[in-house]
């Protein structure tokens, strides 16, 4: 079974950053710990609101990460323009929400096709891979494979929230996307509120390239310090995709 990646999301250290108004901490300064640890990528938001993530926090990150930053935004023209701009290896579309704490669920490509498929194609042009943010249902990857979009992200958040059946249900669908996906040709990642014992089930999806999580590594960084939290997850992450 191939090697999964592991992007952290530094969001969560903008976030307390935000909250007093300060320079501290720096989210640059810890998406560099966590590739030290051995993260193979940086996953941050700039939301429209910019209530964490900053412009200047991607332009440094572009600048100084050694690996790559996934820039996830919502289909909205400041942060497309911005991102065309800046032009990171890696963009994933995402659905937003004032409102919300955190992305609550997927893109509706199927009902929102047109507008999502423009948003695409002007990324693609400017040689910046996309990702789409997707639930894992059937329409909704062949959706995606239909934008031109060369990857998706399958939302993990019903399986993280669900109890046993329920997560029993959300492994089903998200084995069967998985490998849809892939069948379409699309790179498959998959995220939203894993964490360190809920990993292993996900991880062992062979289809999948690469796992995004972020509340649960900063959580746990606070009590055994960045570069254990990320070493810890990237362990499990192995384990299951070794194990018989």
């Amino acid at each position: 079974m191939k090697p999964l990646l592991l992007g952290v999301n530094v969001d969560h250290i903008a976030t307390l950053r935000q909250a007093r108004g300060t320079r501290y901490p720096d989210p640059v300064y810890a998406a560099l710990l966590a590739e030290e640890a051995g993260a193979d990528g940086i996953t941050v938001h700039l939301r429209e609101d910019r209530r964490h993530i900053q412009e200047r926090d991607v332009r440094l990150l572009q600048q100084m990460t050694q690996t790559r930053v996934n820039l996830e935004l919502a289909v909205q023209d400041q942060v497309l323009g911005f991102a065309l701009e800046l032009q990171p290896q890696h963009c994933c579309l995402v659905p937003e929400r004032r409102e919300e704490l955190t992305t609550e669920g997927g893109l509706d490509v199927r009902g929102q096709f047109n507008r999502i498929k423009g948003a695409v194609t002007d990324l693609v042009q400017a040689d910046i891979e996309v990702s789409l943010f997707i639930d894992p249902e059937v329409d909704q990857v062949k959706a995606a494979a239909d934008t031109g979009a060369q990857a998706i992200e399958l939302h993990t958040g019903a399986y993280a929230d669900g109890g046993p059946a329920e997560q029993k249900a959300e492994l089903q669908r998200l084995q069967h996307c998985a490998q849809l996906a892939t069948d379409l040709g699309l790179v498959v990642n998959a995220g939203h509120g894993l964490h360190y014992h809920n990993i292993e089930p996900i991880a062992a999806i062979a289809p999948l390239n690469e796992l995004n999580i972020g509340h649960s590594i900063i959580s746990r960084s606070f009590f055994v310090g960045l570069k254990v939290a990320v070493q810890e997850m990237k362990q499990l992450m192995n384990a299951a995709r070794v194990a018989p």
